[in-house]
């Protein structure tokens, strides 16, 4: 976790990684950074946090299988009896990814 800056936030954080074909460890990595953020989130004694669609952009993670990983890997953080976390935000550019992030969301 580093200082926001200028940013409306108090810190930043998160490195995803680069796609290569899915099948070198990425999903797993991609929820493993999802999960870094949101324990250093709570350890810092932060209620909230946002979360642009992570490797998602010239790290080439293909938009609909890194959202589903990240609405999985978050929904089951809030779910541990442990979590401090009351607000979750993804933070997306442009109606395509926002629909995906939506279809997500409610899927079953």
């Amino acid at each position: 976790m580093t200082g926001a800056g200028d940013l409306p936030a108090r810190y930043v954080h998160a490195v995803g990684p680069v796609y290569r074909d899915g099948r070198h460890g990425e999903p797993e990595l991609l929820a493993s950074c999802y999960r870094t953020c949101l324990e250093l989130t709570q350890q810092h004694g932060a209620k909230t946090v946002s979360f642009p669609s992570i490797s998602t952009g010239v790290y080439g993670y293909p938009l609909e299988p890194a959202a589903a990983i990240a609405v999985r890997t978050v929904v089951e953080f809030l779910q541990r009896p442990d979590c401090r976390i009351e607000r979750v935000t993804f933070v997306v550019f442009g109606r395509a990814a926002r629909e995906v992030y939506e279809r997500v969301l409610t899927a079953p």
